[in-house]
């Protein structure tokens, strides 16, 4: 969606760099909440749509840029999923419907105050027969929600539409609701001939009509959800390109002042190295059948519009995080604005890659990471997840510490607890998925995706950093004892919501002569005690050496006190996992007690063993087992 700090950072000045981000985001965050809270009421879906398949639009419209008005007709092609006898589209009662018509017939027809046409058939229309109607309508869109606007760049007329994220029906009839991608979208603009449109997909013709006017046709043929649906209009510099590995089209429509500037043209030309980065590890473009690129609108910050992201600006930090979002946001789509996480944090973590990959030193990307860590935790809750009561809360859905810093680092940690390889495989996975790609997606469909990609199920991660509130605060205690070091992490947390932060700890051991060695720590319960071989006298150790982590506070403390009886807690492991029949213990000296839990909390076994534990009569799922004060995770097959 837009992005609200999407203007020019500065890459020296790194010590203001979270201070100096938080204030853009705020002036920029103000326009969309303006909009958003305008369309408040439509919710997540209409009830009244969720008897069709929206498959095919057709928008044949008349536009000026010096008029903010609109007339002509859009054409939907639908298949009923039950037998109907009406049918209703999202439109707003501000804009004039003269006439529907049918097999070329009229239809009755009311304009709702709901912002609905509701339109009556003759006769019921049978359930899986694909039919159509078109809509005849004109007037001015409301102004006050930002979907549909007029402004002038360099005294010339501009008009743009940003339909996220209850728009579209401001200025066409369409079914908005997170449920129903539309297969396929042809829009057809006419307007003055010395503007040029810019919009989805592929440009099938630009035909000049003779009397003054230019017909503009543009055609996507990939699922869109309505609030992708965009164009922009002014008399724009046109740039045709190729980009990516094969090579597809890279289109750009920008201002002229805008071609004229060396910086902007620079950065534009740039997006050609990101889209290979991005594609190196997100997978191949999206939609490289029709093309990339950018429309230059003057809304401010950016939009990610399905094939031709929306640009108020021309930093590479915008260019990166809509481009990211044609991966996740655009090619997998939030299923509800509950989980608009899916969308923003995901772009955020595409920043994250192109800061890493291409555009800072590995000091100056730790120091980026600091600035997203301390903004995130410089309040104490606050959940990812917005629930359906904060629905209503503007400031709760578009949230730049939450949604899109909170998302993008949680996207990271699951990076951490993979790793590299395993992580961006399973990346690749999940948007390629037949059930999941050019869909809706919800958190659930991301952690099964993971699941079925790397064998980890992160139900207890979700809960924790999307569903729950706030973050870690850390006391790790650390003592040498010959070649092996010991240590004791004990957690707080900073809201009530979550407790335990179940999470690898990092570490990173330094020797008195330069050695070092890294760990992650399988911290599962509170104050657990690791036990690692160290070949050199330690000097120090770091935790959390990279920020791989949300936390806050923490602290690192030798201590010579540490109590090394207790310490075989921690050598203790179970395997294999998954595991089908049989589950073994390993570190035990003698036999003892555990208990196993159901991922819901249930105790479903318990009895005491030195190595073996028969579990074939347990469903398939996920498990904890506690043994001496420790939780194990598996997973039964």
């Amino acid at each position: 969606m837009k992005k609200f700090y999407l203007l020019v950072l500065s890459f020296l000045v790194f010590q203001t760099f979270s201070a100096q981000e938080n204030l853009e985001m705020k002036g920029l965050m103000a326009k969309e909440m303006k909009s958003f809270a305008a369309k408040m009421n439509s919710g997540n879906t209409n009830p009244n749509t969720l008897n069709y398949d929206l498959q095919y639009q057709r928008m044949d419209v008349s536009l000026n840029p010096s008029i903010a008005q609109i007339s002509g007709s859009v054409t939907s092609h639908f298949k009923p999923t039950q037998a109907m006898s009406s049918i209703y589209f999202d439109l707003t009662n501000q804009l004039t419907v003269s006439q529907v018509t049918f097999h070329g017939q009229p239809l009755v027809f009311q304009q709702l105050a709901t912002k609905e046409v509701k339109i009556d058939f003759t006769s019921s229309l049978p359930a899986n027969v694909l039919d159509s109607l078109t809509i005849q309508y004109s007037g001015t869109p409301p102004t006050n929600n930002n979907a549909f606007f007029t402004n002038t760049q360099g005294g010339t007329p501009v008009l743009s539409t940003l339909n996220e994220p209850y728009g579209a029906q401001d200025w066409f009839p369409t079914k908005q609701s997170l449920n129903d991608k539309i297969e396929r979208f042809d829009i057809k603009i006419t307007t003055p001939s010395q503007y040029s449109v810019a919009s989805n997909g592929k440009l099938m013709s630009e035909t000049i009509l003779g009397n003054g006017q230019k017909l503009t046709f543009w055609r996507t043929n990939y699922p869109t959800t309505a609030y992708l649906i965009a164009l922009s209009i002014t008399n724009f510099t046109k740039m045709n390109d190729v980009i990516g590995n094969p090579p597809f089209p890279f289109v750009n429509y920008i201002y002229p002042s805008t071609a004229s500037n060396t910086t902007s043209m620079s950065n534009i030309e740039w997006t050609k190295t990101v889209m290979t980065t991005f594609e190196t590890f997100f997978g191949p473009y999206p939609f490289r059948n029709e093309k990339y690129g950018h429309m230059e609108f003057t809304a401010g910050g950016g939009m990610e519009h399905q094939t031709m992201s929306s640009m108020g600006g021309w930093s590479k930090q915008l260019i990166a995080h809509e481009l990211a979002h044609q991966w996740f946001g655009d090619k997998v789509t939030c299923g509800a604005w509950n989980d608009i996480w899916l969308n923003e944090g995901f772009a955020t973590f595409g920043e994250h890659v192109a800061y890493e990959k291409l555009l800072m030193t590995n000091t100056q990307f730790l120091n980026y990471l600091l600035g997203e860590k301390n903004f995130i935790t410089s309040s104490v809750g606050g959940s990812v997840y917005v629930a359906d009561a904060n629905l209503s809360s503007v400031g709760t859905i578009f949230n730049g510490r939450l949604s899109y810093s909170k998302g993008g680092y949680v996207v990271r940690m699951i990076k951490w607890i993979l790793g590299e390889t395993v992580f961006y495989q399973a990346l690749k996975d999940y948007h390629a998925r037949p059930n999941l790609a050019y869909n809706y997606v919800r958190t659930s469909d991301l952690n099964a995706s993971l699941l079925q990609s790397t064998g980890k199920d992160f139900t207890g991660f979700f809960n924790d950093w999307i569903y729950g509130q706030g973050y870690p605060i850390y006391d790790i205690r650390w003592k040498q004892n010959g070649n092996q070091i010991i240590f004791k992490a004990a957690q707080t947390q900073s809201h009530p919501s979550v407790s335990f932060f179940d999470i690898a700890l990092p570490i990173k051991v330094n020797g008195t002569g330069g050695q070092v060695a890294y760990f992650a720590l399988n911290n599962t319960s509170n104050n657990q005690y690791f036990t690692e071989n160290v070949a050199f006298p330690v000097a120090s150790v770091e935790f959390n050496y990279e920020y791989q982590i949300l936390e806050k506070n923490s602290t690192v403390v030798q201590d010579i006190t540490l109590n090394t009886s207790e310490v075989t807690l921690d050598q203790l492991a179970i395997y294999p996992n998954p595991a089908k029949d049989e589950l073994f213990v390993s570190g035990l000296k003698k036999k003892t007690d555990y208990t196993i839990y159901s991922a819901d909390g249930r105790l479903v076994k318990k009895g005491n063993t030195d190595k073996k534990i028969e579990i074939s009569t347990l469903d398939k799922g996920v498990y904890f087992i506690t043994i001496k004060q420790t939780n194990l995770k598996f997973i039964k097959e």
